[in-house]
């Protein structure tokens, strides 16, 4: 008999394909956004349950999931939407999807990086609306991404991938990180011990840290305030790594030229300051967006769950 996965979300073709073929799914079609009872109700008899960031598991809601489950395999390489200290007091087997998405977000990055900088976002809405008349050496000017220094927070998989495309804009590399890298994955990266040395050396920063507490609202006014005059922010990692009031007082300020953002705080029910500013490039979280990533996010959350049912020790456990 086959075990009993419960699947929040719709996902791509070849992974229900796969579940259907190891597992008996509880598929959702529809893509219908499950509330937490809902979960709860869709769940029994399940021996695990494959959610994505969408779904929360808090503390409450891990008391009330039937003893039938046994696994959280996410559909996601960030997990701070599953109270993992619970699920590990339960019992149950948390596990993510790293590594498969650096390369996507790491394009998504140079995207926003560009649109950010090259005012993508104005031009776009000139071109649809008809209000773009003419040419002019003033005209839409933006600021040039080649040869300026990138300070990078956060140098794991994704961080230096984005290192490694921005050489090819001759960029100059900085970065902070919790600890120095090796001289082979730094690749001529220039180190800063704290997140303020690295400021000052930064003409675009990108932000690609984990979800914690001592990352919450880490680029806040005082390290915002050490970046050099008309800096770029980018940020494809967490939305809670910023505090909003601060970036939107520096974009109105003129302190920062423009932001490029894919991920907010309480989204989608972004801050509203950023609709109301034209130096901002808005995404709406679509960093692991591209086929080949997606389903490779869903391959790697089977292998975790092929692993926990063959009696083994999943790749990715967090919990």
């Amino acid at each position: 008999m086959k075990p009993v996965i419960l699947v929040t979300r719709k996902l791509p073709d070849a992974v229900e394909e796969r579940l259907r073929r190891d597992y008996d799914p509880i598929l959702n079609p529809d893509d219908v956004l499950y509330s937490s009872d809902e979960i709860i109700e869709l769940s029994r008899g399940a021996g695990a349950i494959l959610p994505c960031h969408t779904e929360r598991f808090t503390a409450e809601v891990i008391a009330r999931l039937p003893d039938s489950v046994r696994a959280i395999a996410n559909f996601s390489v960030g997990y701070d939407h599953v109270d993992t200290a619970a699920a590990g007091e339960r019992g149950l087997i948390v596990t993510n999807t790293p590594e498969v998405l650096s390369d996507a977000t790491a394009e998504l990055t140079m995207m926003l990086m560009l649109g950010a900088a090259r005012r993508a976002s104005e031009g776009e809405r000139l071109v649809r609306t008809r209000e773009w008349k003419d040419w002019s050496p003033s005209f839409m000017v933006g600021t040039q991404v080649t040869g300026k220094r990138l300070g990078i927070l956060g140098f794991g998989r994704v961080g230096r991938v984005v290192a490694e495309r921005a050489r090819g804009f001759d960029m100059e590399i900085h970065y902070n990180d919790v600890k120095r890298m090796p001289t082979e994955l730094e690749k001529g990266a220039i180190y800063h011990k704290t997140p303020g040395e690295l400021m000052p050396h930064c003409d675009f920063l990108t932000l690609h840290c984990v979800s914690s507490p001592e990352t919450t609202k880490l680029l806040n006014a005082d390290l915002i305030s050490l970046l050099p005059d008309g800096a770029v922010v980018v940020n494809a990692s967490r939305g809670v790594v910023i505090d909003d009031d601060a970036l939107i007082a520096a974009l109105k300020s003129g302190k920062l030229t423009a932001a490029g953002l894919d991920v907010y705080n309480g989204e989608p029910d972004i801050h509203p300051g950023y609709r109301q500013l034209s130096n901002v490039f808005l995404m709406p979280h679509i960093g692991s967006a591209t086929k080949e990533t997606r389903v490779a996010m869903g391959f790697r959350a089977l292998d975790n769950l092929d692993a926990i049912f063959a009696g083994e020790e999943p790749r990715d456990r967090v919990a």
